[in-house]
């Protein structure tokens, strides 16, 4: 079979396996969409042993900057004083800054990765206001969303992997 019926056919059983994992035994811990976002992560970057590094750490790495952003957010009383949305968006500014910069960095040379990680995080926590507590985010625990998402993210560039793997086993013949 060709390459790409072949890693369809991997990709599809593995996001039903993924899906229900997510909805399932691990639910609570991952989301089914972080594990999609990582799972691209790792073909946008090559499908490859590099791209599964270089992705994980990217989309962590854009976890923690959001993360960063919205303690500052919360702990830094300014949004009283400018209002929330330009509070809020000097934060995500400056973070989403520093993101880029750190491509300087070889291992977080992909903007467009650490992006995916970011965005990921700030969605989970506008999807979920209930979250955006300093005690939540802050938390060692899995009510702290930050950490879903970072195992969802994880978690996807590994099933990456794996649908990777088995598709050049179901391509050779």
């Amino acid at each position: 079979m060709t390459s790409l019926v072949a890693l369809s056919i991997s990709i599809g059983v593995l996001g039903g396996v993924a899906t229900w994992l997510a909805l399932g035994p691990l639910g609570g811990f991952i989301v089914v969409w972080g594990m999609f976002v990582g799972w691209a992560t790792f073909f946008a970057l090559g499908g490859d042993n590099a791209a599964l590094q270089k992705g994980i750490l990217c989309n962590l790495f854009g976890v923690f900057c959001a993360w960063v952003a919205a303690v500052l957010i919360l702990s830094i009383p300014l949004a009283e004083q400018l209002s929330l949305p330009v509070w809020a968006a000097i934060m995500v500014g400056l973070t989403v800054l520093g993101l880029c910069l750190g491509a300087h960095i070889g291992l977080l040379s992909s903007i467009p990765a650490s992006v995916f990680g970011y965005a990921s995080t700030f969605a989970f926590y506008l999807q979920t206001p209930d979250v955006m507590t300093l005690d939540l985010l802050t938390g060692g625990h899995f009510g702290n969303v930050t950490l879903q998402i970072a195992l969802s993210l994880v978690a996807g560039g590994i099933f990456g992997w794996i649908s990777g793997k088995l598709g050049g086993v179901l391509t050779q013949k």
